[in-house]
């Protein structure tokens, strides 16, 4: 396995930690991530999340149906289009979200705590640089990682 495919074995775990966490509430990943994505795009339409999270809208419609009657979203009418549903977040969602903070705190302080504090200080170092030009990668929608990948 390489060494870059860790990175995101180690995000797996922790999403599975959540998951199991929040399987006594009835919340599915694909849920937590719809509801992730609305409470940072409050008034994103269904396509607009389904074009974000490469599914289909139909899914996302099945989920949406399902958090609203859950209490975690808020689907409103759009009023210049009609056709259009709004999608919000509700108070019970934005709680989920420092649930599963602490959920990914515990986990990775967990993680951390065999490390001396030299070996964890370097480590976070590494990874703040390493996250930083993901973001910015992410946000300029990958061009870089893109043209690599055209080219294997």
């Amino acid at each position: 396995m390489s060494e870059a495919r860790k990175i995101g074995k180690i995000a797996r775990e922790a999403q599975k930690l959540n998951a199991m966490v929040f399987k006594e509430t009835n919340i599915g990943s694909s849920e937590l991530e719809l509801i992730h994505y609305v409470r940072h795009h409050p008034g994103t339409t269904q396509q607009e999340a389904a074009n974000e999270l490469h599914v289909e809208k139909g899914a996302v419609t099945k989920r949406v149906r399902s958090l609203v009657k859950k209490g975690y979203l808020i689907c409103r009418q759009d009023i210049k289009d009609k056709r259009k549903h709004l999608l919000y977040p509700t108070e019970k969602a934005q709680t989920l979200k420092q649930s599963r903070t602490s959920i990914e705190a515990a986990f990775y302080d967990w993680l951390l705590e065999d490390l001396n504090q030299e070996e964890k200080e370097t480590f976070l170092i590494t990874l703040d640089k390493v996250y930083a030009k993901s973001k910015k990668e992410s946000r300029s929608h990958f061009p870089n990682v893109m043209q690599r990948i055209q080219t294997l």
